[in-house]
């Protein structure tokens, strides 16, 4: 009876686990999504110029598409942050062919 439970405590336990991981990196990948950097925090800064009234961004994070896989839709991104030299290559759901 104990090994029971203790075998289903243990496959409870590891499935918590990894839904903590893929939620984990379900939120770094927003993060790096909307220019915030989850290593430093770094994030998008923007200045405006007193004579021209222009609007200058410097982006924290600079984005990449390494592979599209055509009409999947899968596309890779790479994320560099430009502070701490972060990188990291997340995957994204893309439009498909655009027929």
């Amino acid at each position: 009876m104990y090994t029971i439970i203790g075998i289903l405590l243990l496959f409870l336990i590891s499935i918590f686990s990894i839904l903590l991981f893929f939620k984990s990196k379900k939120e770094r990948q927003n993060k790096l999504e909307q220019g915030e950097c989850p290593s430093c925090g770094a994030k998008t800064k923007s200045f405006k110029d007193a004579n021209t009234g222009a609007l200058f961004k410097v982006e924290a994070i600079k984005t990449r598409i390494v592979k599209k896989h055509g009409c999947t839709g899968i596309v890779e991104i790479e994320y560099v942050c430009n502070n701490c030299d972060l990188k990291e290559i997340h995957n994204s759901v893309g439009y498909g062919c655009n027929l």
